[in-house]
């Protein structure tokens, strides 16, 4: 029997063509399989030496493979750990500028080359044109002009070597950066709520913002910091060597502990930038919520206990830099005792030789110059290593995001019906890290320009049901249809272009009225805005604007009311050339007058839309065509006003209470 067959994995794989079948390469996967006849101490066994050993050995930097097989005889599970780094994120997105990567790289190291060749000229300056040692003592000022001449030439080759590196290493990095950003925002749009909930705003945010930034410094150190400090520690050593090579003592005795050094300041703050990564993640969600939430802070003056909050969060953040920078801050001081040793005992080296007459002082003073430039380069990639080190954490942090997969895919139907009918079968659904159902075994049908209404108290389920048509959220049972097909099967384009959702909380954006409305439909004319206006009972404060409809909005809409955002958004639904239209509890900042001519008008004008409202009020739903009633995630009755006033208990107490209410309000 063919073991690859028994495996199975949920996710998106990549095909591994050696052994004919999928190999998976999130970050974490369990290979749950299926025992056969064989032994079970077998069927491990055979893995390792088939599948698993073969992909190991193609990917072997990546995977690491923990294979129990005594544990694998109780639990049939064989765990494998996929192990993947931002590494492989940064060459993913480098490649596509590996031209700039490269000739930033060549325009570096002859840059660099201009920087180890000035020593040997400024050496034949000291030793032949000012000390005449060539020339029987005589100084020679005609060596000291031309070698000078020679000097400005080549620095200023150099620095156009430098200028045209700096330029393609920013085209490079800011150019890849652009690329993840864009796609991380990609995916973030396409994530489902759950993931968004998961990552939290304040961790989105920063990861789109700040660990791109993190990770554009990282490549562009990595392709000019490395690019320089190798060139100056490898040409630099030869350099310095090829001049007496008793120098090459000094090198080999500093840079051991230079390295050691740079070794011990990365391990020790390796760790500690993915915990300041998080930190800062929380930081930017305490002032997301705070940003967002400032009139409930100020309602209920608790402008002191967010303080404290952010405070704390702050102070986290602050204590784990604070961490950073002292590892940090050993650097330099002890590679400037390193260096100033290694210069000390270059020059005492140097003396002796010159006193032998094996070297003259111009040498001692180009040998003085290569130290300094070697040990600068490896103080440099300490720095560089630091860069990396936080880049890579981000990278991960990036990735996670990329390759997050959201669970609602599309599907491969393309139906060509468009009637508007909605159908829910049988439905159940429960939210994910839930133990328990929110809707269980929900069956209702709407037909085409029928107007249902959901009705029912706080937290039973009404708008979890709808979430389930534009498959906000999937069914845990059962099946949602529209148009007679079941939601899972449509592209979710197609299926959302079916539908105008208006949601609990009116969301605008901070542009003009006109643009927000436009997001429903950005090809309507000025009539069908006027028209969608109108019907939403929003035309007539819209009119009263300064700039009518060109009046900005600002950040989500607080220069309205919550009456008047209500009636943007139902004017942006209605704008769509939709079938289906979901008013989600949208209308509960209206007055009685407005929403009545509101429903009014949907009657009238839009009587071809299959409409599904849900509201608290009964005099937002007696109307309707039907009124499902919903009681703890179950329907407990459906039918008209009347209907539902004779036969439901639960409606009738719905029904006595706001009655009751409006009653003592009149009185």
């Amino acid at each position: 029997m063919n073991l690859a067959a028994c495996f199975t994995v949920n996710g998106r794989g990549r095909r591994n063509r050696t052994l004919g079948t999928r190999i998976w390469s999130p970050l974490l996967y369990q290979l749950s399989y299926t025992p056969t006849t064989k032994s079970l101490y077998h069927i491990p066994l055979v893995l390792s030496r088939g599948i698993v050993r073969k992909f190991f050995v193609r990917r072997k930097k990546f995977l690491l493979c923990k294979m129990y097989l005594q544990k694998a005889a109780k639990s049939d599970i064989i765990n494998v750990y996929y192990l993947s780094g931002g590494d492989r994120l940064v060459f993913r997105y480098l490649k596509k500028y590996w031209l700039f990567a490269v000739l930033a790289s060549a325009f570096m190291v002859l840059e660099v080359y201009v920087d180890l060749y000035q020593p040997r000229l400024m050496a034949e300056i000291v030793d032949n044109g000012i000390l005449g040692l060539g020339n029987g003592g005589t100084p020679d000022l005609g060596i000291v002009k031309h070698t000078g001449l020679m000097m400005i030439l080549i620095v200023l080759a150099g620095g156009v070597c430098g200028i045209l590196s700096g330029v393609c290493t920013n085209v490079c990095s800011q150019n890849f950066g652009n690329d993840i950003r864009k796609d991380a925002f990609s995916r973030i749009m396409h994530f489902s709520f759950s993931q968004t909930d998961d990552f939290s705003v304040g961790s989105l945010i920063t990861r789109t913002t700040g660990d791109v930034t993190q990770v554009q410094n990282m490549v562009s150190q990595m392709i000019r910091g490395c690019v320089r400090c190798g060139m100056f520690f490898v040409a630099g050593s030869i350099a310095l060597v090829s001049l007496a090579a008793d120098f090459g003592i000094v090198i080999g005795v500093a840079l051991p502990l230079i390295l050691a050094e740079i070794i011990f300041v990365v391990r020790r703050t390796t760790p500690l930038f993915s915990q300041l990564q998080h930190r800062l993640d929380r930081m930017n969600t305490v002032i997301q919520e705070n940003v967002a939430g400032a009139r409930v802070v100020k309602a209920f003056v608790q402008e002191e206990r967010e303080a404290k909050r952010f405070g704390q969060s702050n102070g986290d953040l602050v204590d784990t830099q604070f961490r950073v920078l002292i590892l940090m801050s050993y650097m330099r001081p002890i590679m400037n005792i390193v260096l100033n040793l290694a210069t000390v005992a270059i020059i005492r080296i140097g003396a002796l030789r010159v006193q032998d007459g094996g070297i003259q002082p111009g040498t001692v003073m180009a040998a003085v110059t290569y130290l300094s430039q070697i040990l600068n380069g490896m103080m440099m990639l300490a720095m560089i290593f630091q860069t990396v080190t936080r880049g890579l954490t981000s990278a991960k942090r990036l990735r996670e995001v990329l390759d997050a997969e959201p669970p609602i895919r599309d599907g491969s139907a393309a139906p060509e019906a468009h009637t508007g009918t909605v159908e829910f079968r049988d439905v159940s659904f429960r939210y994910p890290e839930q133990s328990a159902d929110t809707l269980r075994h929900i069956t209702l049908s709407v037909g085409a320009g029928e107007t249902l209404a959901v009705i029912g108290e706080t937290g039973c389920g009404k708008s979890s049901l709808v979430n389930l048509i534009p498959r906000f959220y999937d069914v845990t049972e059962g099946a949602v249809l529209v148009d007679g097909t079941d939601v899972r099967d449509f592209p979710l384009d197609d299926l959302r272009s079916r539908i105008s959702f208006v949601l609990q909380k009116s969301e605008l954006f901070s542009t003009t009225i006109r643009e927000n409305i436009l997001l429903g439909n950005s090809d309507a004319s000025e009539e069908a805005i006027r028209t969608a206006a109108k019907a939403a009972q929003a035309d007539d404060f819209i009119m009263q604007q300064h700039d009518g409809y060109d009046t900005r909005v600002t950040e989500s809409g607080m220069s309205l009311s919550g009456g008047q955002r209500q009636r943007i958004a139902i004017s942006r639904a209605l704008v769509k050339p939709a079938e289906i239209l979901i008013l989600d509890d949208s209308t509960s900042a209206l007055d009685f007058k407005t929403e009545a001519a509101l429903q009014s008008a949907l009657r009238t004008e839009y009587a071809h839309m299959t409409k599904i409202i849900i509201a608290q009020r009964i005099s937002s739903v007696q109307h309707a065509d039907r009124i499902a009633v919903l009681d703890n995630g179950a329907v407990a009755a459906c039918g008209t006003h009347e209907e539902l006033l004779q036969t439901c208990e639960v409606y009738r107490e719905i029904y006595r209470s706001q009655l009751k209410k409006g009653a003592e309000q009149n009185g």
